[in-house]
Order: C-alpha cells, then sequence, then structure tokens
C-alpha cells in the first residue's frame, strides 16, 4: 500500500509564490507516490475574523487553484476541512488531552497575539491541536511543513504518544515531517529576513499565483536586494539576492552556481528581468485555467462533494476506532 501523505492551506489571503515553491509545487511530484489528501482548511481561517461572502469566495479560489496547478482530483483526495465533520470531533478528543503547558510554548500564538490583539481568542490559542486532528484523522505517514510548522507537528506527535499511553491503543499513526531541502522557506520581496506570507498586508512583498504579467513584473522589479552589486548566493549578507536566486533555482531547475556563473559581471536588475519573465510563464498557464474554473461553480462543487465523500469515508474509520477506544457508546445505526 503506498504511504499516506496529507497538507491544507487556510484559506486566508492569497496563494503565493511561496506558497507554490515551498508547498503546492512538490505536491505534484508526491500524487503518483503517495496516497495524498489535501485539504482547504476554512476552519483554520475562522481564528481571525473573517467577512463571510469573501471566505466562501475565497474557499472556491483556493480550490480552482489547487486545480488549475495540476493537482488531479481523482488521484488526490482534495476536499474541505468543513465538509468532514470527523475534524472537529477528534479535536474535542485531542483538546482533552493536551496539557495546557504544550500550548503555552507555541511560538506562532504568541506572534499571531501581537498581530490580531483585538481577537486573542481560544480557537486561535487551540488551533494546533485542530491541525493534529486533520493530520491523525487520516492516519497521514508524511505531513509537507515549513519550519515554522515543526513545533506544531511536534505537538501532533506528543499527542499520539498520550493517545496511547492513556488508552494503550495504537490507533493513531506517527506522522512524520516530509521538508524539501531547497525552496522551503522564500522570503518576503520587500523584507527578505521574514517569510513570504500570503496574508501579508503589503501585497508588495508577495507574489500570487493569480497575479497578472504587469503585477508580476512590478513586485519581482522593486524586489530588496542590498547596496553591493556581485549576484552572488550569501544568505547572511545577501539576503535579498540569495532569495531572488532561489525562487530562480526552484522554477528554471538550473543550480545556484550555474546563475551565479551566468550573471557574473551582471547587475541586479538583468537577474529581475529574466526572474520576472520566468515567474510569468510559469503561472501564465496557471492564471488561464484558474479563469476559466472560477467560472463553473457547479462543476467545483460536484468536486469538491466527491473530494468530501472520499474523506469522510477514511475519516470516519478512524474517528470510530478513537470513540471506542476512549469509552464513547456507540450510535446505532
Amino acid at each position: 500500500m503506498k504511504k499516506t501523505i496529507l497538507s491544507g492551506s487556510t484559506v486566508t489571503g492569497d496563494l503565493t509564490l511561496g506558497n507554490y515553491i515551498g508547498a503546492i509545487n512538490n505536491w505534484k511530484k508526491l500524487q503518483e507516490e503517495y496516497d495524498c489528501f489535501y485539504f482547504l482548511a476554512d476552519l483554520h481561517a475562522l481564528t481571525v475574523f473573517q467577512d463571510p461572502k469573501i471566505l466562501r469566495e475565497r474557499t472556491y479560489s483556493f480550490f480552482a487553484q489547487y486545480l488549475a496547478l495540476g493537482l488531479d482530483p481523482q488521484n488526490n483526495t482534495i476536499f474541505a476541512q468543513s465538509h468532514v465533520p470527523a475534524h472537529t470531533e477528534l479535536n474535542w478528543i485531542l483538546t482533552c488531552l493536551t496539557p495546557l503547558g504544550f500550548l503555552n510554548r507555541m511560538t506562532q500564538f504568541k506572534e499571531k497575539s501581537e498581530k490580531h490583539e483585538k481577537n486573542v481568542n481560544a480557537g486561535l490559542y487551540t488551533y494546533p491541536v485542530l491541525m493534529a486532528a486533520d493530520i491523525l484523522l487520516y492516519q497521514a505517514d508524511l505531513v509537507p511543513v515549513g519550519e515554522d510548522q515543526r513545533q506544531h507537528l511536534e505537538l501532533c506527535r506528543d499527542l499520539v504518544g498520550f493517545f496511547k499511553n492513556r488508552y494503550g491503543d495504537r490507533i493513531l499513526k506517527m506522522p512524520e515531517a516530509h521538508i524539501e531541502k531547497l525552496g522551503a522557506r522564500i522570503m518576503s520581496l520587500q523584507d527578505p529576513l521574514k517569510k513570504m506570507s500570503k496574508s501579508d498586508e503589503n501585497d508588495k512583498n508577495f507574489v500570487s499565483m493569480i497575479d497578472d504579467a504587469k503585477k508580476i513584473e512590478k513586485k519581482i522589479k522593486s524586489a530588496a536586494t542590498d547596496s553591493g552589486s556581485e549576484i552572488k548566493f550569501d544568505v547572511e549578507n545577501k539576503a535579498g539576492v540569495s532569495n531572488l536566486l532561489t525562487i530562480y533555482s526552484v522554477l528554471s531547475g538550473k543550480t545556484i552556481p550555474q546563475l551565479e556563473a551566468d550573471y557574473q559581471g551582471k547587475m541586479y536588475g538583468h537577474l529581475k528581468v529574466d526572474l520576472a519573465e520566468v515567474v510569468i510563464q510559469t503561472f501564465k498557464p496557471v492564471k488561464e485555467k484558474y479563469d476559466d474554473l472560477m467560472k463553473n461553480r457547479d462543476h467545483l462543487d460536484q468536486l469538491l462533494k466527491q473530494g468530501a465523500e472520499k474523506a469522510e469515508a477514511r475519516a470516519r474509520t478512524t474517528i470510530s476506532q478513537v470513540y471506542e477506544a476512549v469509552g464513547l457508546v456507540p450510535r446505532l445505526k
């Protein structure tokens, strides 16, 4: 049997070049080798206030982008998190196993609390537990995560141990991280010392996968570099240039030493012009297919229904076993 791999994206902001390089582009490579589950994390989005109309539209948008980027709904299980109630069911069981001190250590909660200080809610505090439920529900062997999510995956692994120690059962599978060595962490275009984020309020900091060509070109050309002129990969001293070289390398297939040789004696402007064209050509067919899919909501609804049914079949098996293990009385059919 194929191993199971699971990942998802919170439906906030816009899917970015960073999401593509760090996650979604790699998902396409995995769909033949693994049993893949990819979900739209609409429940996670609720930790921050969402306009209902925008949230609904963005969920369709993210789904259409997944499909436009080449994720085959026949070879993968692609679904909306809220369409499978077992996510919240397992979340409650795991919440009752999670020590308060473990949640207090979550660095992302501290960061997001500062950013959303007017809405520091319990969901924002406990969402790493829901993330654990997302993973464990499908008996995932591997979870593609960025370095910033490693802490949450470690909590998930701890919860597997807590469950086994309390109930003496091996129902929940211990997941492992799957991290690409190159391109796993793409940085902001204007501030290359911080990660590119799809929820960044300054859209100059990221390239959206559905930006038009002119916007992509403008953003790449205005990307931060440094006061020097040498095009060299040096994260510590040339963070901006190194970030651009990483993007170029992943999208073009050229190694960074090859790119350094290609641009020896050239200016930053030459690198940016060429990189902008590479990004534009990468996303051009994606944008065309995306626009076509967004015109056919009935088709998207049917594919979401199909994905939810496939996900529900796997999830229901896990939650039934968990309920039995913790001593809940089964409901008669």
